[in-house]
This record gives structure tokens, C-alpha cells and sequence, in this order.
């Protein structure tokens, strides 16, 4: 089991919300935390944009990544949403077993 951390922004808290409970209910990931705000800062259609994000970061597992992203891909607001997965190298292992657990 590989775990992983799986990053991605929302405009909307409301959509972040939605978003981590999509992905928790189809367990696609075992622990799901949404931080505010971030200010993001990016190219966008050849200009230099800013906004106000909300992060949602998951924990899962590498063999779910396609899974993981093809559902963010499916229900985000975004043309292009950020979808990038870490890999973890070193973790607790009770909560590697707990992790291990919830997902499948």
C-alpha cells in the first residue's frame, strides 16, 4: 500500500464541502481537510491571475489516484483543476492501518 496526499483548490467552500464528501462517501479517501483561505496566484489564458481558494487536502492510496482524480475531474467547477498527488515516505503505522482500512 502506497499512501498518498492528494491536493486540489475550490473557489467555494460549498464546493469544497461537496467535493470532500463525494470522495470520502465513495472512499476514494480516508480523511479529507479543507483549509481557508489561500491566496493562489497563476497562469491563466496568457495573464497572470489571483484568487481566493480553499485547499482540500485527501489522504488515499496510489492504486485509487486515477479514481481520485477522474471524480474531481467530474465534479469541479474548474476547466482545469489542480490534481496533484504526494507521495508519503514515512508514516505512523496505526494510522497507516487505520488508513488502510477505510479505503477500498
Amino acid at each position: 500500500m502506497q499512501p498518498i496526499i492528494v491536493t486540489t483548490t475550490c473557489e467555494t467552500g460549498e464546493d469544497a464541502q461537496r467535493l470532500a464528501q463525494l470522495l470520502l462517501k465513495k472512499r476514494l479517501a480516508a480523511c479529507v481537510q479543507v483549509s481557508s483561505p489561500v491566496q493562489s496566484f497563476y497562469w491563466w489564458q496568457s495573464e497572470i491571475a489571483a484568487d481566493g481558494e480553499f485547499l482540500i487536502t485527501m489522504k488515499s492510496e496510489r492504486r485509487l489516484f486515477d479514481r481520485v482524480a477522474s471524480t474531481i475531474k467530474d465534479h469541479h467547477p474548474y476547466d482545469v483543476p489542480e490534481i496533484v498527488a504526494t507521495e508519503i515516505v514515512a508514516i505512523d503505522n496505526d494510522y497507516l492501518t487505520w488508513l488502510t482500512e477505510e479505503l477500498r
